[in-house]
């Protein structure tokens, strides 16, 4: 049994992903690489969404039950330790339906309707007024996955922070409504590098729009991958002066390229022109394939015991609901629903 070692006085981290495809370079630059250092300073819960990911996907359930595993070994192998942090699964963990059940009482449809972060996520389903309420409740849901664990700090990126604000407001109306102190306001921790663009220049890498580089890719992936990633569209001629601003290969060796000096002094040369854009990729390709080869190698090791890792998520999951038995039990009583 794999049980967090996990300090009680330190803070609480909550954060997570929704189980629905293999986790790429957004997702590592974004928020992984973080919380393998978050795990040795702070009490950490990486939570996998399942729940939440059938707000949208109710018609393909199989995608999330594939990807919980998939999702927990991408955790694993970029050096999440479930000895440091508890990995849990959310649907398993019935009080925080229970306490999103609450919460809705506290928010109205109007304010769920004009949260920012809501109100761009249904545009981009293109939901219209086809909104699963599920979906449409969803600041409510993790306000329930914040306040179940009593988590101060959570990662998100500057779009997740209308969610955060709204958490809050929930946490300081039931404590105010039951004259308690029970539930902790949360603060979001926006990461220094925040979103990751795709290979091909939009403004997500996202599963959905196919144009990741998944953490777990092979070297012929990568390959290939490489040679797709934006440049700049002036640069036609090698003698060319060429333009950073927007060019994926750069935004990507910045974020990946541990040789900064000699980074720079190739930025320089690109600027200034006589550096054609199949060196600058070269370099990328050698960059993402000496730090992929660990991650893809723990991975494939890990994946050939499944049994180990689906041991992992339950000890971390029974884990988890203990803290957030507690918590409801504490909301019951606030509510006075506490009759035996």
């Amino acid at each position: 049994m794999t049980t967090p070692n996990q300090t009680p006085n330190l803070p609480v981290i909550l954060t997570g992903d929704r189980p629905t495809g293999p986790l790429h370079l957004g997702h590592f630059v974004g928020s992984l690489r973080n919380r393998v250092a978050y795990q040795h300073s702070y009490q950490q819960f990486v939570m996998l969404a399942d729940a939440q990911a059938l707000t949208d996907n109710m018609d393909d359930i199989g995608k999330v039950h594939r990807n919980v595993v998939e999702v927990a070994l991408d955790y694993m192998a970029v050096g999440i330790d479930p000895a440091l942090t508890t990995i849990l699964i959310q649907s398993q963990i019935p009080e925080l339906a229970e306490l999103t059940f609450y919460y809705l009482n506290l928010v109205t449809v109007a304010r769920l309707e004009r949260n920012p972060t809501v109100k761009e996520e249904i545009r981009q389903r293109g939901f219209e007024r086809d909104i699963p309420a599920g979906f449409l409740t969803y600041p409510a849901s993790q306000a329930a996955d914040i306040t179940a664990f009593k988590a101060s700090l959570v990662p998100v990126g500057e779009d997740q922070i209308p969610m955060i604000e709204q958490t809050n407001e929930i946490v300081r109306k039931f404590n105010r409504m039951y004259n308690c102190a029970i539930l902790v306001e949360a603060k979001a921790l926006v990461p220094e590098i925040g979103r990751l663009p795709g290979i091909d220049g939009k403004a997500k890498m996202s599963k959905s729009l196919g144009n990741t580089i998944n953490l777990g890719a092979t070297p012929d992936e990568i390959r290939a991958a490489v040679k797709q990633v934006y440049t700049d569209p002036l640069h036609l001629r090698v003698q060319d002066p060429g333009h950073l601003e927007g060019n994926v290969a750069f935004m990507y060796l910045d974020a990946f390229d541990t040789e900064k000096a000699a980074l720079e002094e190739m930025k320089a040369h690109y600027v200034r022109g006589g550096l054609g854009d199949s060196i600058v990729k070269k370099r990328l390709e050698v960059v993402l394939q000496e730090m992929l080869a660990p991650i893809r190698e723990r991975r494939e090791l890990l994946a050939q015991d499944r049994g180990y890792v689906m041991q992992v998520l339950k000890d971390g999951t029974m884990k988890a609901r203990e803290v957030a038995a507690r918590t409801a039990d504490e909301v019951r009583a606030a509510l006075g629903l506490s009759y035996f």
